[in-house]
């Protein structure tokens, strides 16, 4: 089994997608037929958008609905995709692998992509890359950031360093997950903890408190690390949990969350708790993905051993806008990067 239902009763927050081995086939061949997709992403998210609209019809518009609508799950797991005939080894430092000569990996994930909004790039991140590549990194092995694997990544969302204090309102909409390689045992589980469960596995005084402007986030790591020189960078006062009851929004830098009182602290320790008992796991394997949404719920990795060989987990990962439009003011001129 790849998939673990929560320890706790919960909702139908997770949906499941198996591709037929013949549309398995037919996409691969297709992908596998494009060149590198960053040289000209525009004229290459047409082309993905073009392939994966031959997808079955109920498999397109369940993918669709899970981009567009409120009451949807917060997380797809996708099974049975094309991968690339040949993997080189897994990068060493985080970057693009030089070594990398077919592009099916990019085009599953840009394709997913491309079906939930626009991929973008924040130049602190990543160097702004549109695909990312989550691989451990021996320096970072310790890391509450995708470098690391020694530690267990706490349940997060991916947010964005923003001067005006905010670090949501600019985060990314959804994040998708290829698996290219495994962990040699097999055993690191992604974990995404849905905001409707955790509200539901808390009391109502932790909830409240949850929804108070008690809370300041921490920069993300790389933005701490490459920016502002190791030093904490943290956030106005925000609430953790945000929206109506029906649709709650849940907010935690997985670099760090500072509570600004005990009864706050109380509370955060409360959330994580019950992230851990609602959360579904995956253990991700080559030709899966995950479709995670950025704001309905929060997500975590358990550790795993890195040996640093050339064959160690190896993910894809982008970040996707429904709209860039309210991020205007991040763009980099002449650039599809934001600041």
């Amino acid at each position: 089994m790849t998939v673990h239902a929560p320890a706790a009763a919960a909702e139908a927050t997770l949906i499941e997608i198996a591709l037929p081995d013949d549309v398995r086939d037919g996409l691969g061949a297709a992908l596998a037929a494009e060149g590198e997709p960053t040289a000209d992403i525009d004229r290459a998210m047409t082309r993905y958008l073009q392939v994966f609209a031959q997808l079955p019809t109920d498999t397109l518009q369940r993918i669709l609905d899970f981009g567009r609508h409120c009451d949807t799950p917060g997380v797809g797991y996708v099974r049975n995709l094309p991968v690339d005939a040949h993997l080189p080894a897994t990068p060493a430092d985080g970057r693009p692998s030089r070594e990398k000569t077919t592009f099916v990996a990019e085009g599953v994930l840009l394709g997913l992509s491309g079906l939930l909004g626009e991929p973008v790039g924040f130049a602190t991140e990543k160097d702004g890359q549109l695909v990312h590549d989550v691989v451990p990194v021996p320096g970072g092995a310790m890391t509450q950031t995708n470098q690391g694997s020694s530690v267990f990544l706490n349940f997060h969302n991916d947010i964005v360093h923003d001067a005006g204090g905010r670090y949501d309102l600019a985060s990314p909409d959804f994040l998708v997950l290829s698996c290219l390689r495994a962990d040699h045992e097999g055993v690191a589980g992604t974990y995404y903890a849905d905001a409707r469960d955790i509200c539901r596995a808390v009391d109502a005084e932790t909830l409240t408190v949850l929804r108070s402007p008690l809370f300041r986030m921490n920069a993300p790591g790389s933005y701490v690390r490459d920016v502002a020189g190791g030093v904490d960078v943290l956030s106005d006062p925000v609430p953790m949990i945000s929206g109506p009851d029906a649709f709650p929004e849940v907010s935690a830098a997985a670099n760090g969350v500072h509570p600004m009182t005990q009864e706050a602290r109380t509370a955060l320790d409360r959330l994580q708790a019950a992230c851990r008992q609602v959360a579904h796991e995956v253990l991700l394997r080559p030709g899966q993905a995950l479709l995670i949404n950025n704001r309905k719920g929060l997500h975590a990795r358990s550790p795993f051993t890195a040996r640093y060989d050339g064959r160690d987990r190896w993910l894809q990962r982008t970040y996707v806008r429904r709209n860039q439009w309210d991020i205007r003011h991040r763009a980099v001129p002449g650039s599809r990067r934001l600041h």
